[in-house]
C-alpha cells in the first residue's frame, strides 16, 4: 500500500517557534510510519522556509504545527487552500478568529457562551486610566496580547506602575491589547475532536504553582504546575465542559482539534477563557494527554487527525466538483 505522504510543517515566525519544534520532534517520531511518510519542513524566525520549492514535492497532506501568528492564525491555512493541499486543523476563518481573543470573545458572547468581562485596547486609540479599567473589571485584572499563545506577552496587574508596565510589554506583540478581569477559579482544560461531528474528551486540570500559569511555568519551570488528567470533577460538571467545549468549536468555525479552556468558580459556574485551534503537540501536551486518558494514544490521535483532513478536503473537492 502506497504511503500517505505527510509535511510536517513546523517552526514559523512567532514567539512560539521553540514550542512547535518540540511538537513537531514528538510528531515526527510518534506517527505510524507503515501509514505515513513524514517530510520535516522548517519555517525559520525570519520567515524563511528551509525547504525553497514545495512543488517538487508530492504532499497528500500537511500537518501545520505552528503556534501563534503566521502558522496559527490563518495565513499558513490559506496559502495551503490556495496550494490545493489537504492540512490538519481549523481553516482560514476558524483559525483567525480563535486566534484573536478579542473576537473570539465577541463571537463567544453573542452566542451566549459564559465568559468574563473585558475591554479592548488599540495602539492608535487613548489608552483608558488604571482607575477606570479597575472600575470596570475589578482589581487585579489581566492584560494580554490580542493575538498570542503560550502566555506570551501576559501580565497580571494590581496598580498603575504594574498596568503602564504591562500595556508595553504586551503592545510589543501586538497592535492590539485586550484587559480581562481576574476569575478566581480552578484551570479546566478539554480536548475537541472532529469535524462536522466533534467529540469532546475527558477534562483535564492544571494546578499552577505560580501566581498564574505564565510562560515560565509551562516551559521554563519543571515545577511550575502539576497537571492532573482527568480533573476530579463530578459527572455533572464534567457533561457540561464537554458540551461548552463542542459549542466553542462549531461557534468559532473550528475543524480537526481545539482545546477549550475554563474556569470552574467556587459556586460551580463554567467560564470560558480561550479556545486554541493548534494547541502544544508534545506527548506531555495537555491536548494528546486528555486524549490518552479518553483512550485514544499519540500515534491514533495523529493518524486521526490526518484522516479528518483529508476527508475534509475530500468533501470540500466534491461540493466544487458539483457545483461547476
Amino acid at each position: 500500500m502506497k504511503k500517505i505522504i505527510v509535511g510536517i510543517l513546523f517552526g514559523g515566525k512567532s514567539a512560539e517557534h521553540e514550542i512547535s519544534l518540540l511538537s513537531a520532534k514528538n510528531i515526527f517520531e510518534a506517527i505510524n510510519k507503515e501509514k505515513f511518510e513524514p517530510i520535516p519542513i522548517k519555517i525559520e524566525k525570519d520567515g524563511k522556509w528551509e525547504i525553497k520549492d514545495l512543488s517538487s514535492i508530492p504532499l497528500d497532506v500537511v500537518f501545520p504545527i505552528l503556534h501563534g501568528p503566521f502558522g496559527e492564525d490563518g495565513t499558513v491555512q490559506g496559502l495551503l487552500k490556495l496550494a490545493d493541499i489537504p492540512f490538519v486543523g481549523s481553516g482560514v476563518l476558524g483559525s483567525a478568529a480563535g486566534m484573536d481573543k478579542d473576537v473570539m470573545k465577541r463571537l463567544m458572547r453573542d452566542a451566549g457562551i459564559p465568559i468574563g468581562k473585558f475591554l479592548t485596547v488599540k495602539t492608535h486609540e487613548q489608552v483608558p486610566p488604571f482607575a477606570q479599567i479597575e472600575a470596570a473589571l475589578g482589581n487585579p485584572f489581566f492584560i494580554k496580547p490580542a493575538n498570542m499563545g503560550s502566555s506570551v506577552g501576559i501580565s497580571k496587574v494590581r496598580d498603575e506602575a504594574e498596568y503602564t508596565a504591562a500595556l508595553k510589554d504586551a503592545f510589543q506583540y501586538d497592535t492590539k491589547v485586550i484587559i480581562e478581569e481576574f476569575i478566581s477559579g480552578r484551570e479546566i482544560e478539554c480536548a475537541v475532536l472532529g469535524n462536522e461531528t466533534p467529540i469532546a474528551s475527558v477534562p483535564g486540570e492544571i494546578i499552577p504553582s505560580h501566581d498564574f500559569y505564565s510562560y515560565d511555568a509551562k516551559y521554563l519551570d519543571d515545577k511550575g504546575a502539576s497537571l492532573e488528567i482527568p480533573a476530579k470533577l463530578d459527572d455533572q460538571v464534567v457533561k457540561r465542559v464537554q458540551e461548552l467545549s463542542i459549542k466553542v468549536f462549531q461557534t468559532l468555525c473550528c475543524e480537526g482539534l481545539s482545546r477549550v479552556d475554563f474556569f470552574l468558580k467556587g459556586n460551580g459556574e463554567l467560564v470560558v477563557n480561550e479556545i486554541n485551534t493548534m494547541p502544544g503537540f508534545t506527548r506531555i501536551s495537555m491536548y494528546p494527554k486528555m486524549w490518552e486518558a479518553s483512550g485514544i494514544s499519540y500515534t491514533e490521535l495523529i493518524t486521526r487527525l490526518i484522516e479528518l483532513a483529508i476527508e475534509r478536503f475530500e468533501k470540500e473537492r466534491r461540493l466544487k466538483t458539483s457545483v461547476l
